[in-house]
């Protein structure tokens, strides 16, 4: 896989700002979910980590009961990249499939 560019701070706020819920906390992507109850946190997180894997990029993340908190950064490049954004993007979608309707 070819290396990644850290993304400069106007492309990461201009990410930012098409995706839902994401803000910049200590230099990585960060995102809380909340949903309905334990279940449904670990179903959104299994969800996540078969996409993750298949990017093999994965999240720093945690869960308490139905809350899961997400941070995203490219490590070998030492910031913030394209494919933290696009892992954003697929965790925003299936965020949305969890939401109430």
């Amino acid at each position: 896989m070819a290396a990644q560019r850290q993304l400069t701070a106007d492309e990461i706020e201009t990410a930012i700002r098409s995706l839902s819920g994401w803000s910049l906390r200590d230099g990585k992507l960060h995102k809380e979910v909340k949903l309905k109850n334990f279940v449904q946190a670990f179903g959104f997180m299994s969800q996540v980590a078969l996409v993750a894997e298949s990017m093999n990029h994965h999240p720093e993340w945690s869960n308490v009961y139905n809350r899961v908190r997400i941070d995203l950064t490219t490590h070998e490049a030492g910031g913030i990249t394209e494919r933290d954004i696009d892992l954003a993007r697929r965790i925003d979608a299936i965020a949305a499939a969890f939401a109430p309707h």
